[in-house]
């Protein structure tokens, strides 16, 4: 299904993608070394229910994971880069990790994810892929306007990518949303230009470009979600939801609270 949002709906997607990014925002000024990955979770949950949110994740159960996720918020680490199940692990000084959140809000999702290093080590290789993950969702978001087409994006993804000297694993990538998380169309994260659905104003889309290091193959984790590096090369991941609009496209999951 592939959902046009109304002038209404689209507030509200402005409004759940503020609290997305806040609760991210929020998230990673709170993690620190020694914050274990199910405090994250705990606090996630509270910060939806405050809000008078609703979680996407808690329920959710498609035919790629061991269903439901029954839990808040994806937490990656280090080789883990989608779907990270948060469990029982303490995060150490120099882990990459990405949060991946998605939330619904008065009827409309919003969905986002940041990574960074934990701690005061920056290892050169986790923040060249991070910055690489960041440029080029800013390329893909570039690329949207109505009358461009999905294929503009990718192709603007990937060529970002690319250059950069990473694989690109087309399994997972970007996708609409709107009344629920996962709609068409699937957004690759490269492609050819002027190919695919044709973007119209009113249209969201999640953005999500991500990386391994040295690999473009995926291995599942034992606990039937987390999806790893096969090689265990570390990996990154960002990610926005933006709104389709007359002039071009706006990033909806901004955040509005101060930078940690």
């Amino acid at each position: 299904m592939i959902e046009i949002l109304n002038p209404a709906l689209l507030v509200r997607a402005k409004d759940a993608g503020a609290l997305v990014a806040d609760i991210l925002q929020t998230l990673k000024g709170r993690v620190a070394v020694g914050t274990n990955l199910l405090d994250i979770d705990r606090w996630t949950k509270d910060m939806i229910t405050e809000a008078g949110a609703q979680s996407c994740y808690v329920d959710y159960a498609p035919s790629f994971g061991r269903g439901p996720f029954g839990h808040y918020i994806c937490t990656a680490v280090n080789d883990a880069v989608l779907h990270g199940l948060p469990h029982d692990y303490t995060l150490a000084d120099g882990d990459l990790l990405t949060l991946d959140l998605a939330v619904s809000r008065r009827g409309v999702a919003a969905d986002a994810a940041i990574s960074f290093v934990v701690g005061k080590a920056r290892p050169s290789e986790s923040v060249a892929m991070i910055e690489a993950t960041e440029r080029a969702l800013a390329a893909g978001i570039a690329a949207a306007g109505p009358g461009a087409r999905v294929g503009d994006i990718s192709h603007a993804i990937g060529t970002v990518l690319g250059q950069a000297g990473y694989k690109i694993n087309t399994e997972f990538g970007g996708h609409g949303i709107g009344s629920t998380m996962h709609q068409d169309p699937h957004v690759a994260n490269t492609g050819r230009p002027g190919r695919g659905y044709k973007l119209r104003p009113g249209l969201l889309l999640a953005l999500e470009p991500w990386v391994m290091a040295d690999t473009a193959q995926l291995v599942t984790d034992a606990d039937g979600w987390t999806l790893r590096s096969a090689t265990g090369c570390r990996t990154a991941h960002t990610e926005h939801t933006i709104a389709i609009t007359e002039e071009g496209s706006e990033i909806l999951t901004l955040p509005t609270l101060s930078q940690p």
